[in-house]
């Protein structure tokens, strides 16, 4: 699996509350990428009254795999992204990730 071990869990698993998904931040850079990416896919949907199927007609994904990123249960790859941002004419990537670097040298 590309990301190794750092994706065996679920997006939504990495965060404090799984069941406060997409709400609540995750102390995980990747996961809260994600989080941050599922609330502006749904607020996009709500926003433009879409439901799952009318996303996945239009903009070419699978209806489960949005129904995946909508709840955390899925790491969703770039193409996944940028055709449902494409369709609903919304940004959804995260305007920014906090990161903690942890220096090495």
């Amino acid at each position: 699996m590309v990301g190794g071990r750092a994706r065996a869990r679920s997006p939504r698993q990495l965060t404090q509350d799984p069941k406060a998904w997409p709400e609540q931040a995750s102390a995980d850079p990747a996961a809260d990428a994600v989080r941050q990416i599922a609330r502006n896919l749904a607020r996009a949907l709500d926003g433009h009254g879409l439901s799952l199927r009318a996303a996945a007609a239009g903009s070419s994904v699978n209806r489960q795999a949005i129904a995946d990123l909508l709840a955390g249960r899925s790491w969703p790859d770039v193409a996944t992204v940028a055709r449902l941002a494409h369709f609903t004419g919304d940004t959804l990537w995260p305007e920014s990730v906090d990161i903690e670097r942890k220096r090495t040298h």
